[in-house]
């Protein structure tokens, strides 16, 4: 997990590794990738950042509040079984299970 300090008396802001993953079909003139990523913002709320678009062209993202860390990571790891059962892949240089 990164820790980023704002300052000396400021708390750490937490923020997990993002999940990024691309579905590449030339024959359907298909580039897309999807991102996932869990963070607490400044008043400790989980949130479970989705990226997702055209690779190269600006994205649509939804941020959504959860009730704990724990939730969001679930909600992720869910979402991220469905996009893997839907084609995509793990960007390259992005081991599984991160």
């Amino acid at each position: 997990m990164d820790r980023i300090r704002a300052g000396n008396d400021t708390p750490p802001m937490e923020q997990d590794r993002s999940s990024h993953f691309v579905r590449r079909d030339a024959a359907r003139n298909m580039n897309r990738f999807y991102r996932l990523t869990v963070v607490q913002d400044l008043f400790g709320t989980a949130l479970l950042v989705r990226e997702w678009g055209r690779i190269g062209v600006s994205c649509r993202t939804r941020c959504e509040e959860k009730e704990s860390v724990a939730e969001a990571r679930r909600d992720a790891v869910r979402l991220a079984a469905g996009k893997m059962r839907r084609g995509y892949v793990p960007a390259a240089g992005q081991a599984r299970g991160r």
